[in-house]
């Protein structure tokens, strides 16, 4: 059974994104841990005691913004990553946003949309990969 809840466990979200974000597509290394790592909350996926989704949540205003979300390859297509999403609202509305903003991927507009996402603003790259912001009323 996975469970995801808030964590302290920084090390293990830290992994997890190395190995999705850099080793299985290809950004760089450099910069993946950053400065908005030590004021975000951070969810961590677990199945067993074995990391398989995670992401940050952090303040702008009275804007949650959503990122660094992935899940390991053997749990993509388990319905996981919309967990994770819905988690991370829960999360920020306890925060107390009344908005939640993410940069998606373009490939996954449709995956957030499902969750009340809607996009705004223009395409940008992101290392070469088109991404568009994206946020929902809380």
């Amino acid at each position: 059974m996975i469970t995801i809840s808030k964590t302290e466990d920084r090390q293990a979200c830290y992994d997890l994104r190395h190995k999705v974000f850099v080793e299985e597509q290809g950004y760089s290394a450099e910069g993946e841990i950053d400065a908005l790592d030590p004021v975000s909350h951070h969810l961590l996926g677990l199945d067993g005691d074995t990391p398989v989704a995670t992401a940050r949540v952090y303040l702008e205003g009275d804007t949650a913004k959503i990122g660094r979300v992935c899940v390991s390859e053997s749990q993509r297509g388990t319905g996981l990553g919309a967990e994770l999403i819905k988690a991370a609202v829960v999360l920020a509305q306890e925060l107390g946003a009344t908005r939640a903003a993410l940069g998606a991927q373009v490939y996954a507009i449709g995956f957030y949309g499902k969750l009340g996402f809607e996009p705004y603003g223009d395409v940008y790259a992101d290392e070469g990969e088109p991404h568009q912001m994206m946020a929902r009323t809380l």
